[in-house]
């Protein structure tokens, strides 16, 4: 196994795409994303990574660069966040759509107005529907493994579509944490060179992103939204070899402390391990509450979703963006959708929280678990606001 340290996660993010031996980054600083592509360019300009970095004029030419040199054969990064992914989103959806393997880091933070640099889920959720693989990390360990495991699902000639490692913006990203480094040889082992199934050269002509006519258009669509749910398997198979050479076994979705539970929370990112602590405070109380982490966003786990919902009477999701104007937040949405038509299901709760970078405490988390069990009439509250 490899060393641990203590050390910053987005630093800890950096190394391990170095360790990816990337041809390519193309990027944009913009908080909190920055200290990561800083980290590479230091690499790239220090010689420990024989890389171009592109120093681009906006994430819409981060992203476009990407497309670029990925068509070309050679693996790519990026990273960005919040209003960068906003700028980006045009590019975001070609690159899915041409099947290009590459990885982001998305340092989730809140989109504005007003400003905001500080974390929650909407941003991500804006583009949840760009046919991008997308994970979420709870923790610096997580994140460092994501790097190797979006690369190796990435460029599989099974899945060849692109990787959206989602992580907290400054509540994981800027944080210090003990890392186990990977070594050389274990990459080495576990990610193979990169062999896209297409590449453009002038001796073996191609055409990407061609006009599409009305006439083809829908079965375009369709080809790759057979693709994104054919890669379901490949990156639970990536995960299952990840534990094999770490010891640390990944899932869709992961419980904690839901052995005869009767209410569970359910959230994605780095608030699932405040979650853990509140589970602990309401069983130790005689409370049977449990945890769900929904890892693996897109694509959605829905068989996985519906085999531990179905076990209990009440969830409460912890949704981590507004919907202004719609039903419900976008997490509670798609686990409501999952469950409609089984025909045992649970009471599903909305709870909207940590907005904008709004602290979330396990006493917070007890609280709301506790409004939505004694207002079953609750159909989406958000928590915290004052006045």
């Amino acid at each position: 196994m490899g060393q641990k340290v203590g050390i910053e996660v987005s630093i800890a993010a950096a190394d391990a795409v170095g360790l990816c031996d990337v041809d390519v980054v193309a990027a944009y600083p913009i908080t909190p994303q920055t200290h990561v592509v800083e980290h590479l360019a230091e690499l790239c300009a220090s010689g420990h990574l024989d890389a171009e970095f592109v120093p681009v004029e906006s994430e819409h030419s981060a992203m476009s660069v990407c497309c670029g040199s990925v068509a070309a054969g050679a693996r790519t990064f990026t990273a960005t966040s919040a209003q960068g992914l906003a700028l980006m989103s045009e590019i975001v959806f070609i690159a899915s759509s041409m099947r290009l393997a590459l990885v982001m880091f998305l340092a989730n933070r809140a989109l504005s107005a007003p400003l905001s640099i500080w974390n929650d889920h909407s941003d991500t959720m804006m583009i949840r529907d760009c046919n991008w693989i997308q994970v979420f990390c709870q923790n610096g360990q997580e994140v460092y493994d994501a790097i190797f495991h979006a690369f190796r699902v990435s460029e599989d000639k099974r899945v060849s579509l692109p990787v959206i490692i989602n992580v907290d913006g400054f509540g994981l990203t800027h944080v210090i944490e003990p890392i186990e480094f990977w070594t050389k040889e274990m990459v080495k082992k576990y990610l193979p060179p990169f062999e896209p199934i297409n590449t453009l050269h002038p001796d073996k002509v191609v055409t990407m992103g061609a006009f599409g006519m009305p006439e083809i258009f829908t079965e375009a669509k369709k080809a790759l939204d057979e693709a994104i749910w054919s890669s379901a398997p490949v990156i639970s198979e990536a995960w299952d070899e990840l534990a094999q050479l770490t010891g640390r076994q990944y899932r869709p979705v992961e419980t904690y402390k839901t052995e005869g539970a009767e209410t569970l929370i359910l959230a994605m990112g780095s608030i699932c391990e405040t979650a853990s602590i509140a589970v602990d405070e309401m069983r130790a109380s005689g409370k049977k509450v449990g945890l769900v982490n929904l890892r693996l966003w897109r694509p959605l786990p829905k068989e996985e979703i519906k085999r531990v919902l179905s076990a209990v009477k009440d969830v409460v999701v912890l949704d981590r963006a507004l919907t202004p104007g719609g039903a419900n937040s976008p997490l509670t949405s798609e686990i409501r959708t999952v469950m409609y038509s089984e025909p045992v299901r649970p009471n599903i709760y909305c709870m909207v929280a940590g907005l904008g970078g709004r602290d979330v405490t396990p006493t917070d988390i007890a609280t709301m678990v506790e409004k939505a069990l004694t207002d079953k009439h609750m159909d989406h509250y958000i928590y915290g606001v004052r006045g």
